[in-house]
């Protein structure tokens, strides 16, 4: 296990350094961290504070283990055991920190622009709870006030795929589905009327730019021509 590293490496080299006499070399080349780093944990230089995390009590190390290196300091420190590693199975979608003040924003998006979703679906997606769902369902959220609705795609809660599948099954579940394939002609429709419109916006546009510039063409001629004719009668 001599490639292993402890599962937090920075919290346990801060613990050896503050538990052990094992020397920098050896607790940077156990965690797998420059020695550097070690020496500015030691003189309390580290731009962040590590809570120490006890590698005995993980069973990564062995106070045998840790006598050894002290007393050789040319020992290299072996792993005892593995660290487990952490995998996330169940519960809510995991949202970073940074957008999770933007979850009531999505979720009042979505109760308002697909009331056929259930809640279970809106929790899943957006990674929230069912009590928020409904706070924000009867307006009894704490922060209703400054809650905004936004699309949850463009704040990141979610894709669009994912919001697609979502929306497609909640209307198959709710009867819509023929409802919705009445309106996608619609749209495509509109699309075409529109890009019609625009194209024939952009050739009018053009014939008139056409047109003025052969009237200050033709402004142009008879203003050098009548400069011409008066040049002529002075002289």
């Amino acid at each position: 296990m001599s490639d292993t590293k402890p599962l937090m490496p920075h919290a346990t080299a801060s613990w050896l350094v503050d538990n052990s006499g094992l020397s920098f070399e050896q607790i940077a080349e156990f965690c797998g961290l420059h020695i550097l780093e070690v020496q500015a944990m030691a003189d309390d230089l580290a731009s962040s504070k590590y809570t120490g995390r006890d590698p005995v009590h993980s069973g990564e190390l062995t106070h045998e283990e840790i006598a050894k290196g002290e007393a050789d300091g040319e020992y290299r420190l072996e792993m005892q055991r593995a660290p487990v590693s952490v995998s996330r199975t169940k519960g809510p979608r995991y949202t970073p920190v940074s957008k999770r003040q933007d979850k009531p924003d999505g979720i009042s998006w979505l109760l308002r622009n697909h009331p056929e979703i259930s809640d279970a679906q809106i929790s899943k997606l957006i990674g929230t709870t069912r009590n928020t769902i409904n706070a924000i369902r009867d307006r009894s959220h704490w922060n209703i006030q400054n809650i905004q609705s936004k699309d949850p795609v463009t704040l990141g809660l979610c894709s669009q795929r994912e919001l697609d599948a979502v929306v497609a099954k909640a209307a198959k579940k709710a009867g819509l589905t023929e409802e919705t394939a009445d309106v996608e002609p619609k749209l495509g429709s509109d699309k075409e009327r529109l890009i019609e419109e625009l194209h024939q916006e952009r050739a009018d546009a053009e014939k008139a730019a056409a047109q003025a510039a052969q009237e200050a063409e033709a402004a142009a001629w008879l203003e050098a021509r009548k400069e011409g004719g008066e040049g002529s009668t002075e002289g």
